[in-house]
């Protein structure tokens, strides 16, 4: 499936696109800077991508690109026959590197995430993320995430409908 450029001009950031994980952008993705904090939050990076391997058809992982430079990451599933329903239409993981973090690069990859899950006739996109201090949690809300249920781990499952 080819994939569809999504740009966006905003008033602090250069044109950013979404462009398919490639060889050519993965280094630059494993070496994105996290704020002090942040990394208790976040698997490894090659976690992600081994789900590409795992589930070529229903993994969809994109970089964010500000002109060449990349800024961020974002990795979701969809996969309408997934038994658990918080797993049918998922965000796996969001980056955004540490100097571009409240530059709206996050925002901007949640919008292609949304857009890529209504393509793909699903109703609503899950995340699930672990509360606590300097956690995801203030920029899901931000997104439009509302909390709707806990994992049996006690991570936070919360969801935006379509």
């Amino acid at each position: 499936m080819p994939d569809v450029a999504i740009r966006a001009s905003l008033c602090f950031m250069g044109d950013l696109r979404l462009v398919e994980l490639s060889a050519s952008t993965i280094v630059a993705v494993n070496n994105m800077s996290l704020k002090p904090g942040q990394e208790q939050f976040l698997a490894p990076v090659s976690y992600g991508v081994a789900a590409t391997v795992v589930n070529p058809q229903t993994t969809w992982q994109r970089v964010v690109l500000d002109g060449e430079e990349v800024v961020g990451f974002v990795s979701a599933n969809f996969d309408p026959e997934e038994t658990q329903e918080h797993f049918r239409s998922v965000l796996w993981r969001i980056n955004v590197d540490a100097d571009d973090q409240g530059r709206g690069v996050g925002r901007f990859a949640v919008a292609g995430l949304l857009e890529e899950a209504r393509n793909r006739g699903m109703d609503h996109v899950d995340v699930i993320y672990e509360a606590g201090e300097d956690g995801p949690e203030a920029f899901f809300r931000r997104v439009g995430f509302t909390p709707v249920g806990e994992t049996e781990y006690g991570e936070v499952i919360a969801e935006i409908r379509l």
